[in-house]
């Protein structure tokens, strides 16, 4: 196509419609003209071929990807979410609404209302930033950058939950292709599926018809971290499409159809064996890195897969850099196939590798 051609091949097509009685040798008037001209032309052509690949899906990214599939679909990308968590604050104070707290790693949340605290008492925050970094463990929310009247300490005995990244690229690709190639007709199993993903942190959605009696429908969801929703997350989706899985049509899901959202039973792989290790490579990276391998895998395969392949997980650890073997891998204390149930989602248990 016009992509591949050089300024000396657009210069000879130019010559090609010119009169010979003309002189077209380098160096003359007519030769020296049409090469500025080719050159221009070809620079043209190079411009034309960026927006020629940005007719094709998958050469777009970022904003342009965004507008490209909501202009074409009304599918906004899925942004990311807020964790939030219980905070027991002790002292005698007043928390203010937008009360900062934080992590020794300086993950900071604030406090999503007004309370009086007398003595100890239990408030709700949120963290500032959306996204994972919020999801923190028990215990570390423990310090209070900006001085409260009054209030002496804090911590969080529960881990905060409910924080999601941002819906990928790639996502966003897939649920185009979905709502172009799956049929949606108004409160049909795929229909479900759509609302479920609509919602932001969802990464994978499946409908169960008549799953608890007549005009009963089940949409089970997993987090776009390839782990069981949070709590939140289930309720937000449930919320978005049958707030109370009354029926009565106040979501999205139809008059007359009883939603139920639930999430994927965690199967864990717990993984054993030996590794020998490419001289050079440090054990603890390669070992951290299988482990990330593995989790990308299992997220990749998640609802989508009856079982987890012993043989795929097998080459996943061999194709990790620095592995140059492996010898006595179980999966869950076996070398056979791991079962994965249609409510089911496999997530990465213990890593006990040993280095030969």
């Amino acid at each position: 196509m016009f992509e591949n051609k050089t300024s000396d091949e657009i210069q000879a097509e130019m010559f090609e419609n010119i009169d010979d009685t003309y002189e077209k040798t380098k160096g003359y008037f007519l030769w020296d003209t049409l090469k500025g001209v080719a050159i221009a032309i070809k620079n043209l052509y190079s411009q034309l071929l960026v927006v020629f690949q940005k007719l094709d899906i998958e050469n777009l990214t970022g904003s342009e990807l965004d507008r490209f599939v909501s202009q074409r679909t009304g599918i906004e990308r899925r942004t990311a979410t807020y964790a939030t968590g219980i905070l027991t604050v002790t002292g005698n104070g007043t928390v203010e609404k937008g009360s900062f707290f934080e992590t020794k790693g300086l993950v900071r949340f604030e406090a999503v209302e007004t309370t009086v605290i007398e003595g100890e008492a239990d408030i709700v925050v949120q963290a500032v930033v959306a996204g994972i970094s919020g999801n923190v463990p028990p215990e570390t929310v423990t310090q209070i950058p900006i001085t409260i009247t009054g209030i002496n300490k804090c911590t969080n005995k529960e881990a905060f939950t409910g924080g999601y990244r941002e819906e990928s690229d790639e996502e966003l690709r897939i649920r185009y292709y979905e709502d172009l190639q799956q049929p949606i007709i108004s409160g049909n199993k795929n229909h479900y599926i759509k609302w479920a993903k609509e919602v932001p942190g969802v990464g994978k959605a499946k409908c169960f018809s008549l799953a608890f009696g007549p005009n009963t429908v089940e949409v089970c969801i997993i987090g776009n971290d390839g782990l069981s929703a949070s709590p939140e997350l289930i309720e937000d989706v449930q919320n978005y499409i049958d707030p109370g899985s009354t029926g009565k049509g106040e979501g999205e899901a139809p008059a007359g159809a009883y939603c139920t959202v639930t999430t994927a039973t965690e199967v864990k792989i717990n993984i054993t064996g030996n590794i020998k290790i490419i001289a050079g490579y440090n054990f603890d990276v390669v070992k951290k890195e299988i482990e990330t391998n593995i989790k990308e895998f299992l997220k990749e395969k998640s609802f989508d897969v009856d079982y987890i392949s012993y043989a795929q997980i097998a080459n996943v650890i061999f194709n990790t850099s620095g592995i140059e073997d492996y010898s006595e891998l179980q999966l869950n204390g076996s070398i056979s196939n791991i079962p994965v149930g249609e409510r089911e989602v496999a997530t990465l248990g213990e890593v006990n590798l040993s280095e030969l």
